[in-house]
């Protein structure tokens, strides 16, 4: 059955007299309560009827109002059915209406002795936006209007209609309602009020105080997203300001440090498996920040005195870091003085470093470690974060992340491009290169060939002439193609290499012999061997080893005269690498191209002008082939006309802690 009259019409078109007010929800709960524990406190026996809109508001007080009905058989409780409300006579009477009624959009509420009398008799009102959509407002929001009073009149007539409006509802319930209805006619001209204002007054004051603690929180919550969205939108301008990873990082420790009120913030870059991590970036406050510290000072607060930047920071052995890496979660200490997971080294760290509490935040991407936030409390009493604050961390921390792979891929980017603009002069370079060499050998060999072959008169010293320089370009053809092969297997890592232990004076008489071999009819500079009396053996594939001196050295005569000299030395270069060099006394390099040399294809005189020969490939083929071995080669030259000098390192043999006696340098001149 559902009744789409309004009771609070039906009260207004009673009484004309009557003005209804403008009330919100916190206010008339708070009149509702008072109502409720006037009934709770007194000795009368009263009336009471109390209108619900939903079930679940009904489901909130249900439980004062079996307290009600102890006091009282007349409680009539009314509200739609959401779940198990239904009509049933029980503690009280509950009395269900559709959703669609008119008690719906209504809250009531009537109490009725012989010595008081209230009533609140409300109606909401919905309000709508400009497009025409319901003003969504927190629940405390929520107006009505309507009426509450004293005047026993007023409350007389508010119990009729309500009662009558129940037997529309439970017609069974007759017999109960009839009697209170003549009662209320019989009492309309007499009866007085006895009320006490204390509980309404007590109660309006709570609510009103509940009202403001909860604007408190409302605030407090919204500063506390304006702080996160701060600093989230200060570190997002930096990174889409920069991509240079030192800029974002400055920004993210100083912004995180001063917004959480951190005695120190540290970031620094780290891996799962690193043992150590160097301390980069340093937020400090304003006592004991030390000049060149990566971040600005922050005025006031409890602060650390001491700074961290560019320590060194044990990861490995620290057990709040392993926690870190198996949870990929934050951990926090709250004090490093009690707690039992720091052992006591890392206790007596946190101790000198002022480190009451201890916060460490992973920064993570799919699940890789690419550093660690860490904020350091340096009060006397330890410090407790709230949930809001961790949240926050975890927000930047993902930010630095992020931050760290767009700069990381910017940097690959970068080099791609490089490789790539490399990778077109190479091609540019091979065009001219073997357009050259290959074009210049064949015309040679065809002309040489063709003079044989219709020339039958020619001397034999011509027609020797004719051969030897046929020969001479097929063989060029053969170095060059062999080096373009050399090269390609060495790049593409096609190369197994036969390591073993060898001794280098060996290897340098080898390329020394082969070198006299090829350029038997040149006269070759003064060859100078300098090597120590005793020289650790060396781990390499002795057949490539040979081939980088040989190279190393053709290269050497091929630019120094004969009057001049190449000598090779060697040294050791730390405990794991022997140094050799080779320096001549000829043309030199000049200091901007002492890395160029080494490219593929680099001519000294331009590619299509040499009066050296070659391929342009020996250098580029020795740097491949040391790299292979775990070495280096560079060269270096003071410019024009003052030699050069290349060096190269290639490993010890792991096992020889001392240099062998067996293995005896020498130092000889040749010619």
């Amino acid at each position: 059955m559902i009744i789409p009259d309004s009771v609070l019409d039906a009260l207004v078109k009673a009484l004309p007299q009557v003005r209804p007010q403008l009330y919100f929800k916190s206010s008339l709960t708070a009149l509702s309560h008072a109502m409720e524990d006037q009934v709770l406190a007194g000795v009368d026996r009263p009336l009471v009827i109390a209108s619900f809109q939903r079930e679940r508001f009904y489901r909130q007080e249900s439980h004062r109002y079996l307290r009600i009905s102890e006091r009282t058989d007349q409680v009539y409780v009314l509200a739609a059915p959401e779940t198990d409300f239904a009509n049933r006579s029980e503690q009280y009477e509950t009395i269900a209406f559709e959703p669609a009624d008119g008690l719906s959009k209504e809250w009531h509420l009537i109490v009725l002795g012989q010595q008081y009398a209230s009533c609140l008799i409300c109606k909401e009102r919905f309000h709508e936006s400009k497009q025409g959509v319901p003003d969504l407002h927190v629940d405390q929001s929520r107006r009505f209007e309507g009426i509450w009073t004293f005047d026993r009149p007023i409350v007389y007539k508010s119990a009729e209609i309500l009662l009558h409006r129940i037997l529309q509802y439970r017609p069974e319930l007759a017999d109960k309602i009839t009697p209170v209805l003549v009662q209320i006619g019989a009492d309309k001209t007499s009866g007085f009020n006895q009320v006490d204002p204390g509980p309404f007054a007590e109660r309006l004051v709570t609510y009103l105080q509940a009202g403001q603690y909860k604007l408190s929180k409302a605030y407090r919550s919204i500063a506390e997203k304006e702080r996160k969205e701060r600093l989230t939108n200060s570190i997002t301008a930096a990174v889409r300001r920069s991509l240079n990873p030192d800029e974002i990082l400055n920004v993210a420790v100083r912004e995180l440090g001063q917004v959480l009120n951190a005695g120190r913030c540290l970031i620094y870059r780290c891996k799962a498996t690193d043992a150590t991590a160097v301390l980069e970036y340093e937020f400090l406050g304003s006592r004991g920040a030390e000049p060149g510290s990566k971040a600005r000072k922050k005025a006031g607060g409890f602060q650390c005195s001491a700074s961290l930047l560019g320590e060194t920071w044990l990861l490995q052995a620290n057990p709040l870091f392993q926690e870190v890496l198996q949870k990929q979660e934050p951990v926090y200490v709250e004090d490093t003085e009690t707690d039992d997971r720091l052992t006591r080294p890392f206790q007596t760290l946190a101790q000198g470093r002022q480190m009451r509490s201890w916060l460490m935040v992973p920064v993570l991407n799919q699940n890789q470690l690419l550093g660690m936030v860490e904020l350091h409390y340096c009060n006397a009493t330890p410090h407790l974060f709230e949930r809001h604050e961790l949240e926050m961390v975890e927000a930047i921390a993902t930010q630095i992340g992020v931050a760290l792979i767009q700069a990381e891929s910017y940097a690959n980017l970068e080099d791609l491009n490089q490789q790539l603009e490399a990778l077109d002069r190479t091609r540019s370079n091979l065009i001219a290169i073997t357009g050259h060499e290959l074009r210049t050998p064949l015309s040679t060999i065809q002309v040489c060939l063709e003079s044989l072959a219709t020339e039958p008169d020619m001397s034999p010293d011509l027609r020797q002439v004719m051969l030897n320089s046929a020969l001479s370009d097929a063989d060029r053809m053969r170095k060059l193609i062999q080096d373009f092969l050399t090269l390609s297997r060495l790049e593409s890592g096609r190369i197994e290499w036969r390591l073993e232990p060898l001794p280098l004076d060996e290897c340098v008489y080898l390329a020394m012999s082969s070198l006299q071999t090829r350029r038997y009819d040149n006269s070759l500079p003064q060859i100078n061997t300098e090597l120590p009396a005793e020289l650790p053996l060396v781990q390499v594939d002795g057949e490539w080893l040979v081939e980088v001196i040989s190279k190393l050295l053709d290269n050497a005569c091929k630019f120094t005269d004969s009057k001049g000299s190449v000598t090779i030395g060697a040294e050791r270069n730390g405990s794991k690498m022997l140094e050799v060099t080779i320096a001549d006394t000829g043309r030199g390099i000049e200091r901007n191209r002492l890395e160029t040399v080494f490219d593929r294809f680099y001519q000294e005189e331009g590619a299509l002008r040499r009066t050296t020969g070659g391929t342009g490939l020996g250098l580029a083929i020795c740097r491949q082939i040391i790299a292979g071995w775990g070495g280096k080669i560079w060269a270096e030259s003071d410019g024009k006309d003052q030699g050069t000098q290349f060096h190269f390192t290639i490993p010890i043999v792991p096992s020889s802690e001392e240099w062998p006696s067996k293995v005896k340098g020498r130092s000889k001149n040749r010619e």
